[in-house]
This record gives structure tokens, sequence and C-alpha cells, in this order.
């Protein structure tokens, strides 16, 4: 087909050329968008005597119903056009005719793709939200359920101190959390329309661009054309937030796969979130968390890719911003399936507590509470440390924990030791006697759940 900008030239676009140029193939899904600008445009257009009433009231005709045949397939996007806004307006002139060669009256692509990314990230990091919304339900329901699950907590990966299940899970609460904010950021910086910038400086055409902006849901127009063009910023911070979340997703994940190993034994992965082995009938694979940790590199790569696009681009609008596109659309999809996989999965996790419970004792997880014990006795801090690091030694000599040593062998090593230290060094000693705010300790985690509770239901 006669391409919309064709009058200039006067050989036809080389075949390869053009399909290296075109978008069509992944800027098909702005549809919506780009029909939502344009009538919001066409409505502008109308309020300031560019274009008739009746002029206006057949392009939106034209473009309602050409929105209502492509989702109900009765129209096919093919990749005859160059771009979505090429197939919007061409369709839309094959469809009412004249009028519909008004469509573009006042506007330029650049401006038009603009608004299109604006509108359909805007979406996005609603649709985002919710799923981590869910995914925050899930912990807060598995975080209420185990207040009193006693596991080991680690630093290096090596057993540290006693903790809960619900403690641990307030961790991911935390981050998820900040994710959610770290969304909320980038919707702000969604604020401003950038329809009406033209191609970089504007337009002679008396526009009303802060109607068209209120109607389109901002809260104003962009304040410089060339910016409004050209700015692809909080797509890069878009992506940096689906890195983080990622991140955190993969973390989360690793966890999961640990915890799921028979050395650990802590979970049973649901089989519908498991696969098992081609050769090996024993295995139950945790895929969907070894998938997650996977695609984890995969929109880090498009976060990177996308600021070594940006980091040379001369103002205003230059081709290499189409590449915002495929990249975007395939980090957005990535973390939403993740999101979704992995809430299934941590759902439907069966957590096995007595295990936790014992790894907590092996570990000796309940040491630095035995040395503490030694200090409120008048013991100097670094002799208690001695002392207890003795009853470790002594402890994997025996192939025991430290409550299974008898009170003559605690003596033994410093007479300081009652009866009293089995009491204080009993997990649930351990883990509720650690009040202050952040703690593990039952009464620190219940303020805790409350504040989640309330964070969630004033979510945005």
């Amino acid at each position: 087909m006669a391409q919309l900008w064709g009058g200039r030239f006067t050989k036809k676009t080389d075949q390869m050329v053009y399909d290296f140029n075109a978008s069509i193939n992944f800027d098909k899904r702005l549809y919506k968008q780009d029909i939502a600008g344009s009538i919001a445009h066409v409505t502008m257009l109308a309020k300031q005597g560019i274009l008739t009433i009746q002029e206006k009231e057949e392009i939106i005709k034209g473009l309602e119903g050409i929105l209502s045949d492509v989702e109900a397939q009765k129209l096919e996007i093919t990749s005859e056009y160059e771009d979505i806004h090429s197939f919007v307006e061409a369709t839309l002139i094959d469809r009412i005719g004249e009028p519909g060669k008004k469509l573009h009256t006042g506007r330029s692509r650049n401006d038009q793709v603009a608004l299109d990314m604006k509108l359909y990230v805007r979406e996005e990091v609603v649709e985002i939200n919710t799923l981590l919304k869910e995914l925050l339900n899930i912990l807060l329901v598995t975080m209420e359920g185990n207040l009193n699950t006693y596991m080991p907590g680690f630093t290096h990966l090596q057993k540290a101190q006693p903790i809960t299940l619900a403690h641990h899970m307030g961790a991911y609460f935390e981050m998820f959390k900040e994710d959610h904010e770290r969304l909320l950021d980038v919707k702000k910086r969604l604020r401003t329309c950038p329809l009406g910038s033209g191609a970089l400086a504007g337009t002679t055409y008396p526009l009303d661009r802060d109607y068209t902006a209120s109607l389109l849901g901002f809260e104003g127009p962009t304040l410089n054309s060339m910016d409004g063009v050209s700015n692809r910023d909080y797509i890069i911070e878009l992506l940096s937030a689906l890195s983080t979340i990622m991140m955190h997703l993969s973390r989360f994940s690793e966890e999961v796969i640990i915890w799921n190993s028979n050395e650990y034994q802590f979970v049973e992965i649901d089989d519908a979130f498991s696969t098992g082995s081609s050769i090996m009938p024993q295995k139950k694979n945790p895929d969907i968390a070894e998938l997650v940790r996977g695609k984890t590199g995969r929109v880090y790569g498009t976060l990177m890719a996308f600021l070594s696009t940006m980091k040379s681009i001369p103002l205003a609008y230059n081709k290499d911003m189409q590449e915002d596109k495929e990249g975007v659309f395939d980090a957005i999809d990535t973390v939403k399936s993740c999101l979704i996989l992995f809430s299934g999965m941590l759902e439907t996790m069966k957590y096995n507590k007595d295990r936790m419970a014992i790894s907590a004792k092996k570990g000796f997880t309940n040491a630095t509470d035995a040395a503490d014990y030694l200090v409120k006795n008048g013991v100097p801090f670094r002799d208690a440390h001695g002392y207890v690091g003795q009853l470790v030694l002594l402890c994997i000599e025996k192939g025991i924990s430290l409550d299974e040593l008898s009170l003559e062998e605690y003596q033994g090593i410093c007479p300081v030791f009652k009866e009293d230290i089995y009491q204080e060094i009993s997990l649930e000693t351990c883990v509720n006697k650690r009040i202050t705010t952040g703690a593990p300790g039952e009464e620190a985690m219940r303020h805790a759940i409350e504040y989640y509770k309330e964070y969630i239901n004033k979510y945005e």
C-alpha cells in the first residue's frame, strides 16, 4: 500500500528496508491506546473549531468501529501497514473517506507514539501492582499462620539465629511492598501528556493541549515539545523497577530451591508447580522457581539494552527510540507471568515445620542466647563467647544439639550455668524475647502484621 508519508519520495522503499523499519508486528498491541488518543485528539480539534462537529462524529464512529472489529477479530492488523498508527489511519480513510484524512491534523507520529507508550505503561503499572498485591496477600496469610513456626535464620548461608517462618516471609513482604511503591513512582512520571508536541516543535494549529490531556486522564501537557517526543526516561525507570521485582523473585526462588532439596526438606512444592525427570523416577523438580530465577537475567538484559540505546541519542526524536517497545513488552509479559506462577507456587507450598525446628536446633542457632545467659549472670562477654564455643565443639563431637547436653556438661565448662539454661535456649524463648520493632518475636510480628494489613487496605 502507499505510505502515508510517501509524497516526498519518487521511488518505492526497498522491501528489506521497509521490513527493517516497520514496527507493526510488535506495536500492534498498542491499538487501544492509539485509538483512545485519536478519539481525544479529534474531540479537541472539534472543540477548537479545526474540525466540524459532523467530521468529529464520523471520525469517532469510524475509530470505535475499528476498535470493535479488532477486538471481535473481524479485522486483522497485518504487516501490510508500517505501524499501528498507519493501520488505524489508513483503515479509517478506507471506511469513512475524506473526513478520515483529517485525523492527523496537528499531530505527528512522534507525539502519537509517545502518547501510546505512556498510556500503555500507565495501564500495565496498574496490572502489575494488582499482581503484587495478590502476592503480598499470600505472604500475609503465610505470616499469620506461622508466628510460631521456628526455623534457622541464615547469614553467609550458614545457620545463624532462630527466627520464625512468619519473620522470614515478612522480609519478602517488605521487598515487594517497596516494589509496589517504586511502581507508584513510575506512575508519577506518567502524569503529563505529550500529544500536541508535534514532530518536535509543536504546531501552528490552535490546539487546546490541556483539554486533550484531561480527556486522557493526565494532569496536564508536557511543557517542552522536544522533551515530549523524545523522553523515554519513564521506560528506563519502569524497566529498573521490573528488574528489582525480578531480583526479589529470584532471591525468593533460590531459597525455595534450597528448601526443596533433600538436604533441607523445609518445603514440598505442589505437584501442579513441579515436574519430574525423563530418566530418574524419584525426581520432583522446582522448575517454576528455577525459571523465575532464569528469566530475571532476561529482564535485566532489556534494561541494559535500552539504557545503551538511549545513551547517545541527540534531541529530539530518533528512530532508535522504536527499540523501546519489543523489549518493554517482553519485560512486562515476563514479570506478569512470573508473579502469577510464583504466587501460585507459594500459595500451594507445604511447610515441614518439624524439619525446620530440628534444623534450627542442630545448627546451634541458640548459641548466641547461651552466651547472653552467661553475660546476664556476670560473665564478661568475651569469656562467655569462648565458653559457648567450647560447648558447640562438644556438641559436634557428640553429634547432639545444645539443649541435649547435660547440666553437668554445661557446668564442666562454666559453673555459672544452672538448670534454667534449658528454658533460656529453647527456640520459643530465643525468638519471643526479641520484641524490638522488626524482630521475630511474636509480639513484634503481630504489630508488623497489623501494619501490613493496613497497608494492603490502602493499596493503590
